[in-house]
């Protein structure tokens, strides 16, 4: 299974505020901080931004961590009832 995190990247002396989509397996997507956006949906907009860049599709599900937030597709065969 195939996860995504995403996490700020504070402002530096040479660039802007940014935040960073990756998945897994290591590939990645940085966008400029969506000021217009807020919380979850600037990390959000990270996501679609690599998935369009992959190609990919589907539900996905996600949640906050310490640094960002981590992302997964979501199927019926992963779905666990506890």
């Amino acid at each position: 299974m195939q996860t995504i995190t995403t996490k700020y990247l504070g402002a530096t002396n040479t660039l802007g505020a940014r935040i960073k989509a990756t998945t897994s397996s290591g590939i990645s997507k940085t966008i400029s901080y969506p000021y217009d956006l807020s919380g979850s949906e600037c990390h959000i907009k990270a996501v679609r931004a690599l998935n369009e860049q992959l190609k990919w599709s589907g539900d996905l599900t996600y949640s906050s961590t310490n640094t960002g937030y981590v992302f997964a597709f979501v199927n019926e065969d992963s779905i666990v009832t506890l």
